[in-house]
């Protein structure tokens, strides 16, 4: 049995997905560029795929999409030709929590010579945009946000960022990181000021390996893979017809759920981020405001370990993360948490759960089963029972059972009378 709650790492492919990619897997494997009528099936799907993610971003034309092969490659294209479109100008703005592939970037381009400006969240992850108003000035070549955290799941007001970036500077461009807001926002790119904005198709139930940029008709970009004639002339190279036709299907999927994801997938987020709040008596909630994405929790579980509860949850099964995907192998916490300013007290055991539409409400009573055992049994042998026990009686909440409020003698939990 596999519990799967770390949904913003990667989704499982939808079964319609497979079955739309499946023909261009098999028996439709022409080149979509050849001149004979046996690639004209693929040339089209290609086309329709393009179209499907035209609604998909709200954009106005199917030439402003171009396929990449993940969200990764959309935010170099897009960061890259930005700067390298505007020699002359050496600034950019981006904020603390951006994902590693951003972030890393900008880490490059300052070796470069550009100057980067990181704005700050305060703690509950919200951005601050006074100091964002602040920093971009005439020689602003970019800037750059993510519409929602993949730690925190925290929306950043992009439409609001849009109208500040034009108004301060109607030539700097504005690059969105939508991976973690595709399918569960509207991300709609018209009303929203937006040059240009990247996807990855494997964040909502689409293959691995297919990703897209959104750029904005007005913008020319170098392109990043140079060659052939194919993406306009963005992406040289064959296009990965399954996979772009696998993307499409799933777009079109996920706009239609929204509102399956806002209620249904929300509700069950709710109650295990409730339920587990109520049940252990060292943990807090790493962002407490309702403006996140609908299926994600971060709590941080204090004064012990993350990774050892990531073991002790995977061997019964259940799957969720103590952060980025892209930084498991790191010992370091959480840049996103850190930038937070998160008590050192839950920063290395705080671990993100992530749901689907296909997460159930059986999966979720499981989790609030088997969890609450876990936290006590680490907490037990954790080297701060000093701290542990102040904690208990500071909050006054359960300790196997029995009420700790000295002025409660009902010989069990309050909290669930």
């Amino acid at each position: 049995m596999v519990i799967y709650l770390d949904n913003n790492a990667t989704t499982k492919v939808d079964e319609q997905v497979f079955e739309e990619m499946l023909p261009y897997l098999k028996d439709e494997y022409a080149n979509p560029s050849s001149m004979y009528e046996f690639s004209v099936k693929s040339s089209n799907a290609i086309a329709d795929a393009r179209e499907q993610m035209r609604d998909f971003f709200g954009a106005k034309s199917e030439r402003e999409v171009i396929f990449t092969s993940c969200g990764s490659e959309s935010a170099n294209m897009a960061i890259k030709g930005a700067v390298a479109h505007n020699k002359s100008k050496k600034h950019i703005i981006t904020t603390k929590v951006e994902h590693p592939c951003v972030l890393n970037t900008y880490k490059t381009l300052e070796k470069q010579g550009y100057k980067v400006d990181y704005i700050g969240v305060n703690s509950n992850g919200e951005l601050d945009i006074e100091e964002l108003k602040e920093k971009i000035n005439e020689d602003t070549a970019l800037v750059s946000v993510m519409w929602a955290n993949n730690e925190t799941g925290v929306i950043f007001p992009v439409r609001e960022i849009g109208e500040i970036v034009k108004s301060k500077n109607p030539n700097t461009l504005f690059f969105v990181d939508a991976v973690q807001g595709a399918g569960k926002v509207d991300i709609s790119v018209e009303d929203s000021n937006i040059d240009m904005m990247g996807v990855s198709g494997h964040k909502f139930h689409a293959p691995k390996g297919i990703g897209a940029l959104y750029i904005k008709s007005n913008v020319i970009l170098p392109p990043l893979i140079t060659g052939g004639h194919q993406e306009r002339g963005y992406r040289a190279g064959t296009e990965n017809v399954p996979y772009i036709v696998g993307m499409g299907k799933a777009a079109t999927l996920a706009k239609e759920g929204l509102e399956h994801e806002n209620t249904e997938v929300k509700r069950l987020r709710d109650k295990l981020e409730t339920g587990i709040l109520k049940a252990t008596f060292n943990s807090r909630l790493n962002s407490s405001i309702s403006n996140r994405v609908p299926n994600t929790t971060n709590i941080g579980f204090e004064y012990i370990e993350g990774e050892l509860i990531l073991l002790h949850l995977s061997d019964l099964g259940i799957c969720a993360s103590s952060g980025s995907a892209c930084t498991s192998g790191s010992l370091e916490p959480s840049h996103v948490l850190r930038a937070m300013g998160t008590p050192f007290t839950s920063l290395h055991g705080s671990i993100r759960f992530s749901l689907s539409r296909f997460t159930t409400e059986k999966e979720i009573d499981y989790v609030l089963e088997k969890l609450p055992k876990v936290i006590e049994d680490i907490t037990r042998i954790s080297p701060y029972q000093d701290e542990l026990e102040h904690l208990r009686k500071s909050r006054g909440k359960c300790s196997g059972g029995v009420c700790n409020k000295s002025n409660c003698n009902k010989g069990k939990c309050c909290e669930s009378d």
